[in-house]
């Protein structure tokens, strides 16, 4: 797992599987400093690692886990913090309602796959559905929480507006085409990229769910790209 570190008080985490990006970010560096961990790496050791990143790198244990959208290695989160809430748009609450185990199964598919052990299994515990669009506060600042369906049927997009970091879920890779997942469509996928679109341009830093960081120019050039991809 590669630590980078996007502002003061934001920090990137990359897992070494499909290069899977973990946002950390802080609200304050107050004594009311509170800290929440964006999607989540992969592999056991680099969840297990997750705590010293933390402490190491003087940011407070998270007091949330926020999921960018439902597909399970954005969920793992509670597998380093396991009592800690997650937080999720309210369409992503509702499809882990509406198929209770199926990321579980996914993540234990993949292991079997890949034969990696794990040292408990994946507990999602209590769900917070968050109103997207909406913000969430954060010590004393607040994150911006947009829809970002299309990918799938559910999720969110994170814009951290003092950082100027947005953390996009699966939108923006330049190691993933577009995919569209089930019930969802291409529509859906244009719409959210059009709604990213003036984020893009204020932000200094893009976080894909999968990949390289881009800057705001280069992210627009991915957004395009996929645009034409989509409407070819």
């Amino acid at each position: 797992m590669r630590a980078l570190a996007l502002h003061p008080d934001v920090l990137l985490a990359t897992s070494a599987i499909w290069q899977t990006n973990c946002t950390i970010v802080r609200g304050s560096v107050e004594e009311r400093a509170e800290t929440f961990l964006i999607d989540s790496p992969v592999l056991p050791d680099e969840l297990d690692a997750l705590p010293t990143l933390f402490e190491q790198s003087g940011f407070p244990s998270p007091s949330g886990l926020l999921a960018t959208h439902g597909d399970w290695d954005h969920l793992l989160g509670r597998l380093a913090f396991p009592g800690v809430a997650l937080g999720c748009a309210q369409s992503t609450a509702e499809r882990l309602s509406a198929a209770p185990g199926a990321a579980q199964r996914e993540l234990r598919e993949f292991d079997r796959r890949f034969y990696v052990e794990r040292p408990r299994p994946l507990m999602l515990g209590q769900i917070q559905a968050l109103p997207v669009p909406g913000r969430c506060g954060i010590g004393e600042l607040e994150l911006e929480l947009h829809p970002a369906d299309g990918h799938t049927a559910d999720g969110m997009a994170v814009w951290i507006p003092w950082a100027r970091v947005l953390v996009t879920g699966d939108y923006l890779s330049t190691i993933e085409s577009p995919e569209v997942g089930e019930n969802s469509s291409p529509e859906a996928y244009l719409t959210t990229l059009e709604r990213l679109r003036p984020l893009v341009v204020s932000a200094e830093h893009v976080v894909p769910g999968h990949g390289p960081v881009l800057d705001s120019g280069r992210a627009l050039g991915i957004l395009e790209e996929h645009v034409a991809v989509l409407t070819a």
